[in-house]
């Protein structure tokens, strides 16, 4: 059984979703409009609480968590400081982490400086820079209208049947109420190459993960292309590399149960 938690951190509410027994697996999402731990991990973390010990933590600014008093809101340092608060939670000593896109590259250098990542694992990873394109530029502005969303949506994944009414509603309630819109658009203001350029590993950082990594990428990703996920996996010629067929920007949502397996045949002792 979910539940619903909240954690006190530099001063600000953290809100994260805990439960399941075994394994520790800390997960984080995306950035996208409305990105949430309920939004990118809901229909995997029921498979993944069988098997793991899951917390799910939306990043300061996301879901339920609170936001900054103040911009600049896209901040990678402190999103970096809250990952590391969030091995916190755990009574391990050792934690594995699973991210999803920017947080992909979040956990990637989390465990390049924090000996506690046991494992890493990241779907659709940002780490090395490349153009933008109208895909990420989509993803990363406000979308104003039902039809705004409906083409948000074609960004992010390859099956387009996901797309229906319901979804587009779900997202209209997510996004369209209170001030979200204007804090939105402050989070990726201006030149939106900058955020891509500022989530990039340094060869030092990647030189200093020791644990086991897992990249996972979606051959149709359209807002970080596969050619860009195969390049960051040519930099860790130790890590792991798996290509998901018929697949976009959203592997948990696409291939919610290959994904489910391959995270525990990644994470699970042997025998287990």
């Amino acid at each position: 059984m979910v539940e619903r938690k909240t954690a006190r951190f530099e001063g600000m509410t953290v809100s994260y979703l805990e439960g399941g027994q075994g394994e520790p697996l800390l997960l984080s999402h995306g950035s996208g409009p409305g990105a949430s731990s309920v939004g990118n991990w809901r229909l995997l973390l029921p498979l993944l609480e069988q098997h793991f010990h899951t917390i799910a933590v939306d990043l300061i600014g996301f879901g339920e968590s609170e936001r900054k008093k103040s911009g600049p809101y896209f901040d990678l340092d402190l999103w970096s400081r809250q990952l590391s608060f969030a091995l916190n939670l755990f009574r391990e000593d050792q934690v594995n982490v699973l991210g999803h896109s920017l947080s992909g590259y979040l956990m990637l250098q989390l465990a390049s400086r924090d000996r506690r990542v046991k494992k890493a694992m990241a779907t659709c990873s940002m780490g090395n820079s490349f153009p933008i394109n109208e895909h990420m530029q989509r993803i990363w502005s406000f979308p104003p209208t039902r039809e705004a969303i409906r083409q948000a949506g074609e960004s992010l994944v390859w099956d387009l049947s996901v797309l229906n009414d319901e979804y587009i509603s779900g997202r209209e309630r997510v996004l369209h109420g209170g001030d979200y819109d204007q804090y939105f658009e402050q989070l990726f203001q201006g030149d939106k190459q900058l955020y891509i350029d500022a989530a990039v590993l340094t060869d030092a950082e990647i030189a200093n993960i020791a644990c086991p990594v897992l990249l996972v990428h979606g051959r149709n990703d359209l807002p970080i292309p596969f050619s860009h996920g195969v390049e960051l996996a040519e930099r860790m010629p130790w890590a792991d590399f798996i290509a998901l067929a018929r697949c976009g920007h959203s592997p948990a949502l696409e291939q919610t149960a290959r994904l489910a397996q391959i995270t525990k045949d990644f994470f699970m002792p042997e025998g287990c």
